[in-house]
């Protein structure tokens, strides 16, 4: 992994790409001698990746990559329905052509992928849209808090996208996201995310609800490249697959 100073970033990126899974223990002594780093300043990043909600830390037991309970993951996705709908209401205002088609081109990838049944690309794309959009909002705000939220989701990035019919379900769902933010109307791109969200959290709700475990990955059926193994996309992404 590339180096910068605190190890911040570093770690961020190693936990949001699934290369430190749930759980997995974060020792000081190996993580300094990875990062080139002194301890202090691995204990400052990891005290850090703790106020983001990715590292938990118990006393005399050191710290581990934090696990998102399903029931968490479904809140996490209701709290960003909420931010990316705002972010949505100000990309609405502040797109102008060029970043319309930028936003449509990426819908139309999204639609090749799913097409094509890589799915797990597809889901790559998707992070790609959200960030885009919260990029147009100019709110920082927003966009700083769902990327934190996001970044909570590694153990479900893949679960939602291979739910029987939830790809073309989103499909449709991002058209309409987009084309509120092309006619410049606020109203009907908040809306059109925050339903969007709420069905993403909604599905992930029933299939858990439904196989009553909670811990099993939905069979990747069409085509779909299993969660384990590369897409072509290559990296694991901050936002689920919606």
């Amino acid at each position: 992994m590339p180096l910068r100073a605190d190890g911040y970033e570093d770690l961020r990126n190693a936990i949001v790409r699934g290369e430190l899974l749930p759980g997995e223990r974060l020792l000081e002594e190996d993580l300094s001698a990875k990062l080139g780093l002194g301890r202090a300043a691995v204990r400052m990043a990891l005290v850090r990746l703790e106020h983001d909600g990715l590292v938990e830390r118990e006393r005399h037991r050191g710290a581990r990559v934090r696990r998102v309970s399903e029931r968490e993951a479904v809140e996490i996705l209701e709290a960003r329905a909420a931010l990316e709908g705002l972010a949505a209401r100000h990309a609405a205002l502040n797109a102008d052509g060029d970043a319309v088609e930028e936003l449509r081109a990426i819908v139309a990838e999204m639609r090749d992928l799913r097409e094509q049944g890589d799915l797990l690309a597809v889901s790559n794309a998707n992070a790609r849209l959200h960030s885009r959009i919260l990029e147009l909002s100019r709110h920082e705000t927003a966009k700083r808090l769902s990327q934190t939220l996001s970044s909570q989701l590694v153990r479900f990035q893949y679960r939602t996208v291979l739910l029987p019919g939830r790809p073309e379900r989103s499909h449709a769902e991002h058209v309409e996201i987009v084309e509120g933010i092309a006619a410049h109307d606020p109203g009907a791109a908040e809306q059109a995310m925050r339903l969007h969200l709420s069905h993403v959290a909604e599905a992930l709700r029933s299939h858990y609800d439904g196989d009553g475990s909670g811990a099993t990955s939905p069979a990747t059926g069409s085509g779909a490249t299993s969660p384990g193994t590369s897409s072509g996309a290559g990296a694991v992404h901050e936002h689920p697959g919606t």
